[in-house]
């Protein structure tokens, strides 16, 4: 057995991975709150709070943020699900991730998404419906941030699958299956989204899922387990070349997607989706998410490889505060939504109170837990107390 999987298995933290997981949550958080503020109203019809006051420049950031940061997310729980299976049975592995994913998704389905359609619908001064509309099940938006669990649920249980098949991938690097994944992806989304026509989101009362971008996601999580299996993480990169070489370039494909994202807004009159429009679409979309996630991970495995007091505690929280976070952007944004300050305060009021205020509710929540548990521990009789 490898360190590595001993540090895995033995529950010691691969601090950089958890800083970065953190990070994206930040980012995803503040995507959310750029939701609230942005000027193309896209958002303003389904997101939980439409603010009037509106920024432009926050919607370019939330392209930005929107080409990345779930990619990455899925390549981290790729690494991570490898060594959570090695010393476990299937039942064991499956109880596990239905434990940690699905069960919190049952929970918030049920409470959370109706919360949302609360605030949703007072944010706008409508009045509220009958009880039976407020659930995923019946809600048109189904589950809307909560996808992400049960579609990891199931990439953690086809990985389960190929596992016990015992099929062997070819044993190739980590670049060519970065290229081959750049390519299978960039087919995949040109054919499921340009030829087939099924474009945006499948919304069911189980599963949603961004229909040109499963598959990606899938390959994000299999690179991941990948990298774990090739131990690409053993040993800090001697050399920068390549780190400085993308840092300097990664602008160029983020630049072509920004513009070809925003140039129906700019040039309305004279557009229509044709084949090359998709083509420099998804182009520029897949070098733009190889370089983001390759600066993302790089950044953090060189210079951000360390703990400390905020670090550990962030960490702890970072699940719970992407499971809480939009209900918490609701609450703090419908309270904004009156305020006469301008927009560029209210939105970063809002990231502030958002971020540190799902983090103190997920604090809170875990140290009462614990409390309760303790008191729980004391209040059983112990066999000395039973003259054992």
């Amino acid at each position: 057995m490898t360190t590595k999987v001993q540090d895995i298995t033995q529950g010691n933290r691969i601090y950089w991975m958890d800083n970065l997981r953190t990070f994206i949550i930040f980012l995803v958080v503040l995507y959310h709150v750029g939701g609230v503020y942005e000027a193309a109203n896209l958002w303003g019809w389904f997101w939980i709070v439409d603010d009037p006051d509106t920024i432009t420049w926050v919607g370019i950031i939330g392209l930005v943020i929107d080409i990345f940061v779930m990619p990455t997310l899925f390549f981290i729980s790729g690494y991570l699900t490898p060594g959570s299976l090695k010393y476990k049975t299937g039942w064991e592995f499956a109880k596990g991730k239905f434990k940690r994913l699905i069960i919190p998704w049952i929970i918030a389905v049920f409470t959370l998404i109706p919360l949302y359609k609360v605030i949703f619908l007072y944010s706008r001064g409508l009045p509220q419906e009958h009880w039976t509309t407020y659930f995923h099940i019946t809600n048109p938006n189904s589950q809307n941030w909560l996808w992400f669990l049960p579609v990891l649920f199931v990439f953690c249980l086809v990985f389960l699958l190929l596992s016990k098949v015992n099929i062997r991938l070819p044993n190739i690097s980590l670049s060519v299956a970065v290229f081959a994944a750049l390519i299978i992806g960039f087919v995949y989304s040109m054919v499921i989204g340009g030829i087939l026509g099924f474009r945006s989101w499948t919304l069911t009362p189980l599963i949603d899922f961004e229909n040109e971008r499963l598959l990606l996601y899938f390959m994000a999580f299999l690179l991941g387990s990948l990298s774990f299996r090739k131990d690409v993480f053993a040993e800090k990169p001697k050399s920068n070349k390549l780190y400085i070489f993308v840092s300097a370039v990664a602008w160029l494909p983020v630049t072509v997607h920004i513009f070809t994202r925003l140039y129906p807004f700019l040039y309305p009159e004279g557009f229509t989706v044709t084949s090359l429009y998709r083509l420099v679409w998804w182009l520029s979309f897949y070098f733009s998410l190889v370089c983001m996630v390759y600066l993302m991970v790089e950044t953090f495995w060189r210079y951000i490889d360390k703990t400390g007091r905020v670090w550990s505690e962030l960490n702890k929280n970072s699940y719970g505060v992407y499971i809480i976070h939009v209900i918490v952007i609701g609450v703090f944004g419908t309270m904004l939504l009156n305020l006469t300050l301008p927009a560029i305060v209210k939105y970063l009021l809002l990231i502030v109170l958002a971020y540190v205020g799902s983090n103190l509710i997920v604090s809170g929540w875990r140290a009462l837990v614990n409390a309760l548990k303790t008191r729980r521990s004391k209040s059983i009789p112990q066999p000395a107390d039973l003259g054992y």
